[in-house]
């Protein structure tokens, strides 16, 4: 899934600000939540938080949490944590089946995993056990290696189709799937031979939507990338769309490419300045700061567009994935059909014209609010 990297939420919910029974789901029943890594940021880990908070009795599972991930104190992790894999993810994915058929041996009425790599085939213990299953994306580095090149490297070559066979075979027990958005439906169905209801992933609209007034008044200057630094979000394209419309470029968040991507900007006219690591109040002022946020990548669902758009922000993107179903063209957004810079720069004039207030308001669609009543009405329906 297109995770929202720079969005740290506060911690999980305690006993004092969990609701009266008969407003959590699956009140009474046994239940344990599943999830594949657990980073310090991101989408998907955003999702499980959520799901956690709305069922505060489930346990919580994962294959391993990172160092730095504060909010994944209390999850319990999966052996695979104790051993070198946890630092390799492609090397991992073979194995990661295996971890989900030996998770742990209590047993519980509901399972619901929280999916993006191969935790949708979790089976644990119990003849009668219901299991549901969130998806973000079925495996990127499995089933689109063109949409991800991390994914076409030679070391999946040769186990890329032994494992989406696994994938298939070992997920046939799965009762429901849900899809964060149309586009990974499409892929469940097209992958997985299965269909999927949709609920998009919750989005924190109120804190991006709330701005001091000084931030409300000032001009917007500049365009804005924001997410992981890696190759196929296309921050390199960013900095040519930059370039040719003679705009400053601001830069938010980390990765691997940071170095390259520096490099990328030494060699333009156009000021490009890096943010490394925002807080997650520093990104809402980009956010507000900005002229247009820039997203020219296929994303399954994309938390980063919603976010800039709750800030009034206006997205310039790909017209693909879920910025389809984010963005609404000439709207709040204007949306292209290739990666050619001088058409994303031409379209600039374009996007200014657009009215800030309707593009915030569209962000409430994908509201934290709107997430819960989707989950409840999923588990009410399918969880019993």
């Amino acid at each position: 899934m297109a995770a929202a990297d720079l969005t740290p939420a506060p911690g999980g919910p305690t006993d004092a600000d969990a609701p009266p029974d008969e407003a959590v789901p699956l009140a009474g029943r046994s239940v344990a939540l599943v999830h594949e890594w657990f980073a310090a940021t991101g989408g998907s880990e955003n999702v499980f938080v959520a799901m956690g908070e709305a069922l505060p009795h489930a346990k919580r599972y994962v294959l391993w949490r990172e160092p730095d991930a504060e909010r994944g104190r209390g999850f319990q992790e999966s052996w695979l944590a104790r051993t070198p894999l946890r630092r390799a993810k492609p090397l991992a994915l073979p194995v990661m089946p295996v971890v989900w058929r030996t998770l742990t041996r209590e047993r519980f009425e509901v399972v619901i995993s929280s999916s993006h790599a191969l935790a949708h085939t979790v089976k644990l213990p119990g003849a009668d056990t219901r299991y549901l299953s969130y998806v973000h994306s079925p495996a990127r580095y499995v089933w689109s290696p063109d949409y991800d090149a991390r994914g076409s490297g030679g070391l999946l070559t040769l186990p890329r189709k032994a494992l989406q066979v696994a994938d298939r075979r070992l997920s046939r027990h799965v009762h429901s799937y849900a899809a964060n958005s149309r586009e990974v439906r499409e892929r469940i169905r097209r992958f997985w031979g299965r269909d999927a209801r949709i609920i998009n992933p919750p989005v924190d609209v109120a804190y991006f939507a709330a701005a001091p007034p000084a931030l409300r008044a000032q001009e917007r200057r500049y365009l804005l990338g924001v997410g992981r630094w890696i190759p196929y979000k296309n921050f390199d394209l960013m900095i040519e769309i930059a370039e040719a419309a003679r705009t400053p470029l601001v830069i938010a968040g980390s990765g691997p490419q940071h170095a390259a991507l520096r490099r990328t900007a030494d060699k333009v006219r156009t000021p490009v300045t890096f943010v490394h690591r925002p807080s997650r109040e520093r990104l809402r002022e980009l956010y507000w700061g900005a002229r247009a946020l820039l997203f020219p990548t296929h994303e399954d669902f994309g938390i980063i567009p919603v976010e800039a758009q709750a800030c009034g922000a206006p997205v310039l993107g790909m017209r693909r994935g879920g910025l389809l179903e984010t963005v609404v063209d000439d709207e709040t957004g204007v949306l292209l059909g290739d990666q050619d810079p001088t058409g994303y720069a031409a379209a600039l004039p374009r996007v200014d014209g657009l009215d800030r207030e309707r593009v915030a308001a569209h962000a409430w669609g994908f509201s934290a609010e709107v997430f819960r009543t989707g989950l409840t009405a999923w588990l009410h329906d399918d969880a019993t």
